[in-house]
């Protein structure tokens, strides 16, 4: 079976504000029906891992307004501004989020954060030769920053203790990496 197209027939914005926008599109279907497709864009995004020399990895927790949490803890992730590279952006965040420089960026995957209704592509790195260095987080963040043994970080993916997609994904991936 070969898969067709959707395409759009139409297209409004409905909201925008600096890290999003949401549209409605009419799509019309190869069968012709048509139906109403939500869209929110995010861009593009990067997460960063940063083991340190000893094995540990450098986490963050701040609180999340989404999910009313402030116990989980996560890589530095944040988004990329228009025109910055995707290293640039992981090393910027890095120093806003960690307050480490990395002296190797390791890109290690780019995937969908949804598959469905979000255009949003992460960019994640694993982040090696780390050096003190920092920059003023975004207004809206603050952070606990904390390092756990690699070995410890992976146990709280594969427990459920974090969560978000872009640490679940990158922790697994630096896992495999670093043989742990």
């Amino acid at each position: 079976m070969t898969i067709k197209p959707w395409t759009t027939v139409s297209s409004r914005p409905v909201y925008e504000n600096k890290w999003m926008s949401v549209r409605e599109d009419i799509a019309a279907m190869p069968d012709g029906r048509t139906t109403i497709y939500g869209v929110v864009t995010f861009g593009h995004c990067v997460g960063i891992v940063p083991v340190t020399a000893e094995g540990e990895v450098i986490l963050v927790r701040q609180y999340r307004y989404v999910f009313g949490e402030d116990q989980r803890w996560e890589i530095p992730t944040g988004g990329v501004e228009p025109g910055e590279a995707w290293a640039a952006a992981a090393q910027r965040e890095l120093m806003e989020e960690a307050g480490v420089r990395a002296g190797r960026l390791i890109p290690v995957s780019d995937f969908y954060t949804s598959k469905s209704v979000c255009y949003e592509i992460a960019h994640i790195y694993i982040g090696e030769d780390l050096s003190e260095e920092s920059l003023p987080p975004d207004e809206t963040e603050s952070f606990e920053v904390r390092r756990f043994p690699l070995a410890e970080a992976l146990q709280m993916v594969l427990s459920s203790e974090i969560r978000d997609a872009m640490s679940v994904v990158g922790i697994l991936l630096a896992a495999r990496q670093h043989g742990v």
